[in-house]
């Protein structure tokens, strides 16, 4: 079983190093599209690095801001996509 706090630090981690951004701007509840941190290039890239590192595949119907909108809420995608 996937640990939840073990993907939010890779979530974060990858997030902070892909927008050139400190990992203390990017809380759990930080909205990273909101705030300007990841565009449509970043979400792209926040897919693949999902599929690659956690061996999940998002189907067309699960890609909702709701799911992608936040280190929380991204890793609760993860979570409940690997369980």
């Amino acid at each position: 079983m996937i640990e939840t706090i073990e993907v939010k630090d890779k979530i974060r981690k990858f997030i902070a190093e892909t927008a050139f951004v400190s990992e203390d701007k990017v809380k759990d509840e930080t909205l990273i599209f909101t705030e300007g941190i990841f565009d449509s290039m970043g979400f792209l890239s926040l897919i693949n690095f999902i599929e690659d590192n956690f061996s999940i595949k998002a189907e067309d119907a699960e890609l909702l801001e709701e799911n992608f909108e936040s280190v929380e809420a991204i890793a609760n995608f993860v979570v409940k996509k690997s369980n």
